[in-house]
């Protein structure tokens, strides 16, 4: 082929492609793809777990889970952020239903909008039902480092070393400490449900823990824009973890239920 026959070929597929109108993403199924590259669990695990530790070293009287809790709690740097107000109009949400379907909005998948690399991992929360008791637990708040900490030495009382050994822990503090994790507290009575609007980047690993404050059992599911289920707890526990990578940008919903007899406060933790 001459050179101005393959000059002429290749403006006339140009000129095609151009014409061409762009074929657009399915969005119709669930939301979730292959695992991201290079995807590993981060700060919202770590804190489930972290919990979970701390929750069975009180139970033993165990001081040195309580401190391999505590080091793991002081070892996620954490950025509390501040939900947005989400319109109940805007959803929908079976409150019988919550195993198989959660909440999904009410019309067409509104795209996302900037968020994390612009404005900071955003959250939007509603909550709905009535109040059936106006038990306000025993505690105000998830347990802290500081708190783990301070609770690993009251369990280590009379052991010289092993204080020394928490001590020095909490000398060394935050060092080294992983990142990525924000987090929303909701202090939900009893009775009532919270419906978390978070958006996630496609083909980005995506996180969500909830971690209760063990009074009373909290009942959650991760839904996408279309409605799928993508993780779901109904355990007689208060916390729960859910990890998947997202086929596209969206917004997913976290739906959570206080089903015990007493307000529980939890944290929504993110990636």
């Amino acid at each position: 082929m001459k050179l101005k026959s393959v000059s002429l070929a290749l403006a006339t597929t140009a000129l095609v492609a151009l014409t061409l109108p762009v074929l657009a993403q399915d969005k119709s199924g669930m939301n979730v793809g292959a695992t991201a590259e290079g995807a590993a669990s981060g700060g919202p695990a770590t804190m489930n777990l972290a919990q979970e530790l701390y929750a069975l070293g009180v139970a033993q009287g165990d001081a040195l889970t309580v401190l391999a809790a505590a080091k793991l709690a002081a070892s996620v740097e954490v950025t509390e952020g501040t939900a947005g107000k989400l319109d109940p109009a805007t959803i929908i949400f079976e409150e019988d239903d919550l195993l198989k379907r959660g909440a999904f909005p009410a019309g067409a998948p509104k795209l996302p909008e900037a968020m994390m690399a612009d404005a900071g991992r955003t959250a939007s929360v509603v909550t709905l039902s009535k109040i059936t008791s106006e038990d306000n637990g025993a505690s105000d708040a998830p347990v802290t480092a500081d708190a783990m900490f301070a609770k690993a030495l009251e369990l280590a009382a009379g052991d010289e070393a092993l204080v020394g050994l928490i001590e020095d822990a909490m000398a060394e503090g935050s060092r080294g400490r992983i990142g990525g994790a924000v987090e929303w507290l909701s202090r939900l009575p009893a009775g009532q449900t919270d419906v978390w609007e978070i958006p996630f980047y496609g083909n980005s690993y995506a996180e969500i823990a909830v971690a209760g404050d063990g009074d009373a059992d909290l009942d959650v599911a991760v839904t996408d824009e279309n409605g799928n289920v993508i993780c779901y707890d109904v355990s007689w526990s208060d916390r729960i973890y859910c990890d998947w990578t997202p086929s596209w940008d969206g917004y997913f919903y976290v739906t959570v239920q206080n089903m015990g007899s007493s307000r529980n406060s939890y944290y929504l933790l993110t990636n």
